[in-house]
C-alpha cells in the first residue's frame, strides 16, 4: 500500500499558509499600517509588509498546487469509480483556479501600489486624498480582493475536508456501489 503523505502535506500546509497569510494581512497589516503616523509612511509600511509576504505566499501556493497534482494523480482511479468524487475534484479545481486568478490579479494591483514606495494612504487599502489616481483605483480594488482570496481558499479548506470524508472506506464502498447500481449514494 502506498501513501500520499508528501502530496497531502504539501497540499495542506500550502493551503493553510495561503489562507492564513492573506487573512492575517487583510485583517491586521492593512489596518496596522494606518498607525504609521503620516499618510506617506502608511503606504510605505503596507507596501513593505505585502512585498515581504509575496515570496512566502508564492511558495505556499506552489506547495499547494504541487501537492494537489500529486493527490489528483493518486486518487484518479477512485475519483472515477466513486460516485460524487469527480464532482468534488471539479469543485476543488474550480476554486483553486479562481483563487489563483484573484491572487495573481491582486499581485498586479499590489505592484501598482508598491511602485511608489511612500504613496500617501489612510491604510493599506484606503487611499488618501493625495494618493495618485491610478494607485487609489488599485487600492479600492484591493480593498475588495483582499477578502476574496481568504474566502476562496477557506472554501477550499472545506471542500478538502469533504474530499477527505469521501475517502473513508465505508464512503468509498458506498460510492462505488452507487456508481455501479445507479442508486443514490
Amino acid at each position: 500500500m502506498s501513501t500520499n503523505t508528501l502530496s497531502r502535506s504539501l497540499h495542506d500546509v500550502g493551503l493553510a499558509a495561503w489562507f492564513g497569510g492573506t487573512l492575517a494581512n487583510a485583517t491586521a497589516l492593512n489596518h496596522a499600517a494606518a498607525e504609521a503616523g503620516s499618510p506617506g509612511r502608511v503606504g510605505a509600511v503596507a507596501n513593505v509588509g505585502w512585498d515581504r509576504w509575496t515570496p512566502v505566499n508564492a511558495a505556499a501556493i506552489a506547495a499547494h498546487v504541487i501537492g494537489s497534482i500529486g493527490m489528483l494523480g493518486s486518487d484518479a482511479g477512485r475519483a472515477k469509480a466513486q460516485k460524487g468524487a469527480t464532482r468534488t475534484v471539479l469543485i476543488k479545481t474550480g476554486l483553486t483556479a479562481a483563487a489563483l486568478g484573484v491572487t495573481a490579479y491582486s499581485r498586479v494591483l499590489g505592484k501598482r501600489v508598491s511602485a511608489e514606495t511612500a504613496v500617501p494612504a489612510e491604510s493599506g487599502t484606503e487611499p488618501a486624498s493625495t494618493t495618485p489616481a491610478d494607485v487609489a483605483a488599485a487600492q479600492r480594488q484591493l480593498k475588495l480582493l483582499q477578502w476574496a482570496v481568504p474566502v476562496l481558499t477557506g472554501a477550499l479548506v472545506v471542500v478538502s475536508a469533504q474530499a477527505g470524508e469521501e475517502q473513508r472506506p465505508s464512503n468509498v464502498l458506498e460510492g462505488i456501489a452507487a456508481r455501479i447500481t445507479g442508486l443514490p449514494s
